[in-house]
């Protein structure tokens, strides 16, 4: 691998980039058709969708990635190698040029025909998914691929639109507006107004003015236009563990599957620096990387993954059942539909809490995060698992961390081994019976914090820039207000016997939507209790479906 890539992802070179033995391609040969390509020729072009993933007979191919102002040489494939990574999977556009460097002779695995290869071909099937899964974290780690972010470094719009890229899983690049040299030459290219910025370049060549999430994953690739005319068997909304996890399982079991998110995948659970208590994994996995294995393994079973994309109304439709109703105008059809939106993030009640937020003030303490306030003096206010993940990670970054909790203490709302590994840190302090008083800054960067005792009443001020905030969060259901969706007092979805005599232990008031994770009202607020709600839904999806059928439809087109 290139000298820009870390030192791990060399050492498994071989992993990435194996050689296919002829026993292996005949295997492969059923999936795809014969190409030919002529030396000199552009097989793949960044920003623009392979024709699928590309098994070499004979000749050679030169793969190279880039970036603004500069290409990079990756590796050249010859006969056995094969071109690809998880962007074929789900056919979305490459993040690397191909092009070969004498005649080719080749095999094209269009990326339908690739998930089949993958299903059908276990072994095989798992060498190729591993392969695909460390291209990308090499992409990931060159930082030369992918959309290029240019504005001031701290900028909020700056910091929003990388954190969406990272939580994505998308290669890309942020330049400092100020210094960069390739940055300057492309703003004055553009005749871009220094107010105007930041700005995105896209692989596609497309420059964006501060573009939403939407908008720059349209550009890219990720988010695509939803097929009116087909109908899902379910439809699922929230790409959190619990969304995930019935993903995985319905599709794997034969059921047309497409995920909504308006955010990212991950929900939360993305946000934990390290989980150390999920089983099967005793030294520990950040919620990141958890939540993309199960993003990937999703695509692997052909989920159609609709990110960022918000659902906003839930309603009847003759045709199909259900009907989704989502950004730009347009609706997703499904028989079935599965509430898993979790939660929101709780906000302090601070008057100008608004002021800080997105530069100042986080909810996720990812490396980005880390970056902004190295070496300075923290704040983050929680008593639960993620602040105490969070609390832990910031502490190997920052100069110290001042951990606040309302409670007289953590051990009644935070695991023993982070409340043990949080004493062992000896540049974590914390202040219980403590909350914060105001927050103080200008143009939107905070200078300094003041909380308060709640005992005592004492009143403390540091010289603190950034505050993280996991002090819980909310359900998200306002999308559901006019829904006819049975809602608790707290807002979370009543599901069985308390939403409608004779409805499953996770089917909602209306028959046929189901609700799990987070979300669900009397769920445990885990990680492994929202997987285990979203493998539990799919026994329901199916009985439903075997009981109703068309009916199904008849039924849902009479109700509001």
């Amino acid at each position: 691998m290139t000298p820009s890539v870390s030192p791990t992802i060399a050492a498994r070179r071989d992993q990435m980039f194996p050689v296919l033995t002829d026993a292996d391609i005949e295997r492969m040969r059923r999936f795809g058709v014969a190409r030919a390509y002529a030396a000199g020729e552009h097989i793949v072009t960044a920003g623009e969708v392979a024709p699928g993933l590309i098994v070499i007979l004979s000749g050679k191919v030169d793969i190279t990635q880039a970036g603004f102002g500069q290409r990079e040489a990756i590796i050249t494939h010859g006969p056995g190698n094969f071109i690809g990574e998880l962007a074929q999977l789900s056919n979305r556009p490459s993040l690397v040029n191909a092009q070969a460097t004498e005649p080719v002779e080749a095999i094209v695995i269009p990326s339908q025909r690739l998930r089949d290869l993958m299903v059908q071909e276990a072994n095989l099937g798992e060498r190729l998914m591993r392969a695909l899964i460390l291209r990308r974290v090499g992409l990931l780690e060159s930082g030369i691929s992918g959309p290029v972010v240019i504005g001031p470094p701290g900028n909020g719009d700056v910091l929003r639109l990388q954190g969406f890229l990272t939580r994505s899983g998308l290669p890309h690049r942020a330049l400092d507006s100020d210094t960069d040299p390739c940055a300057k030459t492309l703003i004055e290219r553009f005749h871009v107004d220094p107010h105007h910025l930041p700005i995105v370049l896209c692989p596609n060549g497309k420059l964006l003015h501060n573009p939403g999430e939407s908008d720059l994953a349209r550009c890219v690739g990720l988010l695509r236009p939803v097929d009116a005319d087909k109908v899902y068997d379910v439809a699922i909304v929230g790409a959190g563990p619990a969304g995930l996890a019935a993903a995985v399982y319905a599709a794997s079991e034969g059921l047309s599957t497409i995920v909504l998110d308006c955010r990212a995948f991950g929900g939360q659970a993305g946000a934990s620096a390290r989980i150390e208590n999920y089983l099967g994994f005793p030294t520990g996995i950040t919620g990141m990387a958890l939540m993309a294995r199960a993003y990937n393994q999703a695509q692997k079973f052909g989920v159609e993954m609709v990110i960022p994309d918000e659902a906003k109304l839930l309603g009847a439709d003759d045709m199909s059942g259900y009907r989704l109703d989502v950004g730009d105008g347009e609706a997703v059809r499904a028989r079935t539909v599965v509430i898993a939106s979790g939660a929101r993030y709780r906000r302090l009640d601070i008057a100008n809490l608004a002021e800080f937020e997105g530069t100042s003030v986080h909810y996720w303490a990812s490396p980005i995060e880390a970056r902004l306030c190295r070496d300075q003096e923290v704040a983050l206010v929680g008593g639960g698992n993620s602040a105490g993940q969070a609390a832990v990670y910031l502490a190997s970054q920052v100069r110290k961390v001042t951990l606040l909790a309302r409670r007289g203490g953590l051990n009644e709302t935070m695991s023993r081994y982070l409340v043990e590994r949080i004493e062992a840190q000896p540049n974590i302090e914390v202040l219980t019976e403590t909350e914060i008083a105001a927050l103080e800054g200008h143009e939107g960067n905070l200078d300094q914090v003041r909380w308060r005792n709640r005992v005592t009443g004492t009143e403390t001020t540091r010289p603190i820039r950034h505050l993280f905030l996991f002090i819980g969060a909310d359900p998200n259901t306002d999308w559901l207000a006019n829904c006819n969706v049975a809602l608790d007092a707290k807002g979370f979805v009543r599901t069985g016997p308390d939403a409608a005599p004779g409805h499953g232990p996770m089917e909602t008031s209306r028959n046929g939507v189901f609700a799990i994770g987070d979300v669900r009202c009397g769920s445990t607020k885990r990680v492994a209790a929202a997987v285990g709600d979203g493998a539990q839904v799919v026994a329901a999806l199916h009985g439903y479906l075997a009981r109703n059928g068309d009916r199904a439809v008849q039924s849902n087109s009479r109700r509001p």
